[in-house]
């Protein structure tokens, strides 16, 4: 970009190469007068105050959706992974959003059944954990939207396992990853995928957060009891939740919703535990322990339903990494 200085920018790909755009014109745009290293811009709304004081703009960037997955053409993050340390930072700030978006959900039709099953997963990670923190006045929105995107998901998911080229299928999978999107401009993720960009050398992003979104959903139980109602009914509904919902309530609750989320990914084959993650090791929870108390990415910690600081990680964190390990919710500590 630099060199070409081109007047716009099309990105065609999915999350990861929407993300990487969106922060190589953050690098194109103030590498010559703010900073030239990508660690300046992480964290929340540096982009846009870096270039309210130098007054540049950015270069457009249209971003041209191919993958039922992260939303990316979509929002305001930009996912950027460290491969040396194993560790994804975010860029959170309005200013990196797409100029024009684009997606035609029938290209998903060549996309490996396990980048389908990840995008469906982050479909339900994305509005699950926004619903799970919604504050009051968006609440009612963002309850509309996970209910829609994750009876997308639990009904259709199965479809396109039996017939990947099943259009229908396919552009309710779409649909919900671009609820996820949508859902992810209103309000913030949390638990899940904190943890998910410290797994980034071992698992793809919404099938880690598709394991982790249970049993941080546990340790919520007392602060989303309603969201909890919502979703256990969608999972009830498509036969998934073993025990009657509507009679349960508190941890049991909890519990409960977090088997039927479990139940659904053995359907669609993805992994539940760390532990069925080739290469998980100790390494991988020091790592997001670690992660966790990262100024950078205190704002995962801020959005989750039962706020966390950094010095009550290692208390209440990493019970939960161990439960998500091994599957025994006993472990997790309430607060």
């Amino acid at each position: 970009m630099l060199h070409t200085k081109p007047d716009c920018i099309v990105a065609i790909g999915g999350g990861s190469t929407i993300d990487a755009c969106k922060a190589a014109d953050v690098l194109a745009t103030l590498g010559g007068t703010v900073s030239a290293e990508i660690d300046h811009y992480f964290g929340t709304g540096i982009v846009t105050e870096a270039l309210k004081t130098t007054g540049l703009s950015q270069i457009p960037l249209i971003a041209v959706q191919v993958s039922a997955s992260s939303g990316a053409h979509l929002t305001k993050y930009a996912n950027i992974t460290d491969p040396v340390l194993g560790q994804k930072k975010l860029i959170v700030d309005d200013a990196i959003c797409p100029t024009v978006s684009l997606f035609d959900y029938e290209v998903t039709v060549s996309m490996p059944l396990s980048v389908t099953i990840d995008g469906a997963l982050d479909a339900i990670s994305h509005t699950f954990e926004v619903f799970c923190g919604a504050k009051p006045e968006l609440y009612g929105k963002a309850k509309a939207i996970a209910e829609c995107a994750i009876s997308l998901v639990t009904e259709y998911s199965k479809d396109l396992i039996a017939n990947p080229k099943d259009l229908k299928a396919r552009e309710a999978i779409g649909l919900a990853t671009d609820l996820g999107g949508y859902a992810i401009m209103l309000g913030g993720t949390s638990g899940a995928h904190l943890t998910s960009f410290s797994l980034v050398d071992i698992v793809s992003h919404g099938t880690a957060c598709g394991i982790m979104n249970p049993y941080y959903a546990v340790f919520y139980s007392k602060a989303i009891q309603d969201q909890l109602r919502v979703v256990g009914n969608i999972f009830e509904a498509q036969g998934f939740a073993v025990e009657n919902v509507a009679s349960l309530e508190g941890r049991a609750l909890a519990l409960a919703v977090a088997e039927a989320m479990i139940g659904f990914s053995k359907s669609i084959n993805a992994p539940t535990k760390l532990s069925d993650l080739k290469g998980f090791g100790e390494g991988h929870i020091a790592r997001a322990l670690a992660a966790a108390k990262d100024p950078q990415l205190a704002m995962k910690l801020k959005n989750m339903p039962i706020p966390m600081t950094a010095s009550e990680v290692d208390t209440y964190m990493e019970p939960i990494l161990r439960s998500a390990a091994t599957g025994d919710f006993s472990i997790i500590r309430e607060r």
